[in-house]
């Protein structure tokens, strides 16, 4: 009975009583970014995009957080 209640204390639930866990939205973010890039550069693979936004996330002290989206799709086109 207490199960569902147990594994959503680390986690939230939305107005509709949906679980939603706490990665979604940057997940989310991470995905549009990705798919973005990879419609401006479809000659590179998902892989080789990943691996330039992880460059631009170690150059920038190991955190995306803080940049804009535009910005991180810039440096990351750049590297690519």
């Amino acid at each position: 009975e207490n199960s569902l209640q147990k594994t959503s204390t680390c986690s939230s639930v939305n107005p509709s009583g949906m679980f939603v866990s706490p990665y979604a939205l940057n997940l989310s973010s991470f995905t549009k970014l990705i798919k973005r890039l990879h419609e401006r550069h479809p000659e590179f693979s998902r892989d080789e995009i990943v691996a330039a936004v992880q460059e631009v996330r170690k150059s920038n002290k190991g955190v995306l957080s803080g940049l804009a989206i535009s910005s991180i799709e810039e440096k990351t086109s750049a590297i690519l």
